[in-house]
């Protein structure tokens, strides 16, 4: 198995980490630790990671503009492969061109169950409002602070006599468990049918009078009441594989994207050389390239005036 390859940013000991450091050790898990850096280079978390063998850099924050230490980070990052990055108790805010440049792949842990108590002093608010349950979420990473989708989410009681610290003791152990969890559920999602239908539905019906139907026992989908542009196929006539199919622009268009990348692109049992399958489970899918291509075979299929309306669209 192909692991994902995560960088994991903290500010101090690092226990979240840890639990995602030790949690990569199992043969079974679907990501591995590639670098772990902090804004302190005297950060605890620094000398455990090192010590297991994991790539470390440490250096502090001070003296640089956000926006400048952010871009030693992505350096660094991406010098060590990595795919994803994990946030860890990295107690920086982040600058908008990092977090624009790793949009989608950049997961935190937040002590609160949000969107309730963004931002610090979670377990006091939680106890001063007197609710039943405080937590931890795990979410996206966005432009706003603790803003991102929720991935997953662990409640813990409040008990009666609580403390903020208290509290806070339990919420790390329910943290532990929870981030290494999502993460081996997020890093695995591209590779997953019902992700995977999902992100094709959404380029796939945003095109005018598109719909959608089951037919031959795949997901179809094609013009109202016309013809059909796209499919998705899930291990079709027993290949083992996920993948869309779509019309050709042209006769020879199939053998030629066949032989430009011949481990994503192939030619569909019983659709002959007018469609071309593109495989969606190799974990590195440009959904860009893949909604141009869904447009492309709408068009082969639309009608006329349709097309029309959509060109005067496409000049505005």
């Amino acid at each position: 198995m192909q692991k994902a390859k995560v960088g994991v940013l903290i500010s101090g000991r690092g226990s979240n980490m840890a639990a995602l450091l030790y949690a990569a050790k199992a043969e079974s898990c679907p990501y591995e630790i590639v670098l772990v850096a902090a804004n302190d280079p005297d950060a605890a978390g620094l000398t455990l990671a090192a010590a297991e063998g994991i790539p470390t850099f440490g250096q502090s924050h001070k003296g640089h503009k956000r926006a400048e230490f952010d871009r030693i980070i992505d350096a660094k990052l991406r010098a060590a492969g990595a795919q994803y990055v994990a946030l860890a108790g990295y107690m920086r805010l982040l600058s908008p061109e990092f977090v624009s440049g790793w949009e989608g792949r950049m997961l935190n842990i937040h002590p609160s169950l949000l969107p309730k108590y963004k931002g610090l002093d979670t377990h006091q608010r939680a106890i001063d409002a007197g609710d039943s349950h405080a937590g931890c979420s795990v979410h996206i990473v966005t432009a706003e602070l603790d803003d991102g989708p929720v991935l997953g989410q662990t409640a813990v009681a409040i008990l009666p006599g609580d403390t903020a610290d208290s509290l806070a003791a339990r919420i790390l152990i329910a943290e532990h468990q929870l981030y290494s969890r999502t993460l081996a559920d997020f890093v695995t999602r591209e590779r997953q049918p019902d992700w995977l239908l999902n992100k094709v539905r959404e380029s796939a019906l945003a095109l005018p009078q598109a719909d959608e139907i089951v037919s031959h026992g795949m997901p179809c989908f094609g013009i109202v009441k016309g013809k059909k542009f796209a499919y998705f196929t899930r291990d079709h006539h027993g290949d083992g594989i996920i993948a869309l199919l779509v019309k050709t622009t042209a006769p020879e268009e199939q053998a030629s994207l066949i032989e430009a990348d011949p481990a994503r692109y192939y030619r569909p049992a019983y659709f002959g050389n007018e469609w071309v399958g593109i495989r969606l489970d190799l974990g590195d899918t440009d959904w860009d390239h893949v909604a141009q291509r869904l447009r492309e075979s709408w068009r082969q299929v639309a009608p006329r005036k349709l097309l029309g309306l959509m060109d005067i669209a496409d000049e505005f």
